[in-house]
């Protein structure tokens, strides 16, 4: 089917022949990694980004567009599928799940109406590849490499402002990092202004990569022809920034220049050197992509068209994720309605601050840890490390850099009744599937896809599970009881986030039923025994901790059990500090590896190991 309508396309190219080209736009993607919008059309008088300047003189510049996700691998699953990665199941960070039934990547829909479709030179998706999906994907792809007259699609990715590049050392310095601004949230310290200062050298280089691709397509005569997008895949590569659901997580500069003669697929605010404030998100890129070809977007695809012929109303709110980065598990949810920003976490009891090798690099993170620990910090340097609120909101526009928390503030009332109701609307219709715990999430899927298991009937009773999760999250002391009930739930996902619940809580909730959660430590499902043991363990009495630290550790042993549960039940014990340290001998012994699904996952189990063996 897929050869038929490739063949079609290019018979209907061949047909209209080469004059008629020009009215089929080429489209070109200059992406660049781990960058918010740190550039000087956005305001920022520091940076030095003559492309991306250029290129909003000539075009519009997009004031608030989010990727979704926080960090590069959903980031760019939901550019490539225009479906959110919370309903795929592929919002954990570098994982692998089965592509929806009848679903497609949106080069395929390119490629089966004529177009050359080329990427250099980044994938990194957590969805499977369904089938072949581009014509060329390396360091050579390029539009010079399509047949004559064929229109192109073609993306150039740039690295050079990759978080692993703003601690590169030794470094030449190009902007002064006694001229940089220092978030609130972070110390200002050498080590900091140094890394900010490198960041901004980097999204230079970045920029400069921009400015290669623009010459050639501007040496093969076709600026003119070629519609023009300039982006980044997330926010800044610095801590709390990549991987939290913040707008400094999320917020990424776009630019999209649209020549004269493709006027017509021109929104109806554009103009040169313009601004829109039509709030975007990756999941609307591919649906744009397919209405500026004339074709209409899926019914499945979950994004809106914000370029092209008949466009439908803008969307009002912006959505953000996070869940487990890689060997550190999360899940929080943020959302946008361009000027404040609601962020509920789920797991409050987890700090920002997890310990994560790969953040750990930086020296801005060793330095902002080492301060906490010396009890130097204020207080909106110190959350970072402190665990969250249930809830957050933040004002943009008199804090831009979210750390005054107004979720209490009764003049704020009517913002975060609004804000929280449409976090709720999303999550059940997009039926996320982030609430199950990841190993359950791939249990219950059977070989299927997680987006179509939450769709049968009885596979996946979201609203259940979503309200628990909710409840046990709130950390309201009156939700105990209805918690308790939970844990009998027939749901092995319902009854996860009751053990959740008394976790979070602490003592106060944990001493009082330990000899109910002491049954669950039989629980059929491994999710749930390692929650309950967790919660004994970090807060029972003496002999139920001994008893839960003897079901964590054969749970961590990866060597006997799958991947997800070897990394809950490693997580649970990292968290647990000196009080894992009874069964420290049991732990010294743990496999550092075992079997994974994919290369994807081989990581995370040596990580958490380690980051043990260090303490034991």
């Amino acid at each position: 089917m897929n050869f038929f309508r490739r063949l079609l396309g290019l018979l209907l190219l061949a047909l209209t022949g080469a004059a008629a080209a020009p009215t089929r736009p080429n489209i070109l993607w200059l992406t660049s990694e781990d960058h918010g919008p740190h550039v000087g059309c956005y305001g920022d008088a520091f940076a030095t980004t003559p492309t991306f300047d250029r290129l909003a003189r000539m075009g519009l510049r997009y004031r608030r567009v989010w990727s979704g996700a926080p960090v590069c691998a959903p980031a760019r699953t939901t550019l490539i599928s225009g479906v959110y990665p919370a309903a795929t199941g592929s919002e954990h960070m570098r994982s692998l799940v089965p592509y929806p039934r009848g679903q497609r990547m949106y080069p395929q829909f390119l490629r089966d109406a004529g177009y050359h479709c080329s990427n250099n030179a980044k994938t990194d998706y957590n969805l499977a590849e369904p089938g072949r999906v581009w014509d060329e994907s390396s360091p050579r792809a390029h539009w010079r490499t399509r047949a004559p007259g064929q229109p192109f699609f073609a993306v150039f990715n740039s690295t050079k402002s990759h978080e692993s590049q703003i601690r590169t050392r030794p470094h030449l310095f190009a902007h002064d990092p006694a001229g940089v601004r220092v978030p609130a949230y972070h110390p200002d310290t050498p080590e900091v202004r140094r890394d900010w200062a490198q960041y901004h050298d980097q999204v230079t280089a970045a920029d400069a990569d921009a400015a290669r691709v623009l010459a050639e397509l501007e040496a093969d005569g076709l600026l003119e022809d070629t519609i023009i997008f300039h982006y980044a895949d997330h926010g800044s590569g610095m801590p709390r920034n990549k991987r939290w659901a913040y707008n400094a997580g999320l917020q990424v500069p776009l630019v999209v220049v649209i020549p004269e003669k493709f006027r017509h697929l021109r929104p109806p605010e554009y103009q040169a050197g313009g601004v829109s404030d039509r709030l975007v998100g990756f999941v609307d890129f591919a649906p744009t992509l397919l209405n500026l070809l004339g074709m209409k977007p899926p019914a499945w695809m979950q994004g809106r068209a914000f370029l092209g012929p008949d466009l439908p109303p803008a969307a009002k709110f912006l959505h953000g994720y996070r869940a487990r980065m890689d060997e550190r598990i999360d899940l929080t949810r943020s959302v946008t309605d361009g000027r404040h920003v609601y962020i509920r976490n789920f797991m409050p009891h987890r700090p920002q601050g997890q310990y994560l090798d790969y953040m750990f690099q930086t020296p801005t993170t060793r330095v902002w840890r080492r301060l906490f620990d010396e009890g130097k910090l204020n207080a909106a340097q110190a959350a970072f490390w402190q665990p969250k609120p249930p809830e957050e909101l933040y004002d943009l526009e008199n804090d831009p850099d979210e750390v005054r928390n107004l979720a209490d503030s009764p003049a704020h009332r009517s913002v975060l009744k609004t804000l929280r109701e449409e976090l709720r609307r999303h999550a059940h219709e997009i039926r996320d599937v982030s609430f199950l715990p990841e190993g359950e999430m791939h249990r219950r899927r059977a070989g299927g896809s997680p987006y179509d298991m939450a769709r049968e009937p009885g596979r996946y009773p979201f609203e259940r599970v979503f309200a628990t999760a909710e409840r046990a999250s709130s950390l309201k002391p009156e939700a105990t009881s209805k918690l308790l009930a939970a844990l009998a739930d027939a749901d092995a996902a319902v009854r996860w986030w009751a053990a959740q619940g008394f976790l979070m809580r602490g003592p106060a909730a944990v001493r009082p039923v330990q000899a109910e959660l002491r049954r669950a430590l039989e629980d059929a499902s491994p999710d749930v025994r390692i929650a309950v043991a967790e919660a004994l363990a970090a807060h029972g009495d003496e002999p139920e901790r001994l008893r839960a630290l003897a079901v964590l550790v054969p749970l961590a042993d990866a060597g006997r059990n799958d991947v997800f549960t070897a990394v809950a039940a490693l997580n649970a014990l990292d968290l647990l500090e000196d009080k894992a340290r009874p069964v420290a001998a049991g732990i010294q012994v743990l496999p550092a590896d075992g079997p994974t699904p994919h290369a994807r996952y081989q990581t995370y189990v040596p990580r958490l190991v380690e980051s043990l063996l260090r303490r034991f």
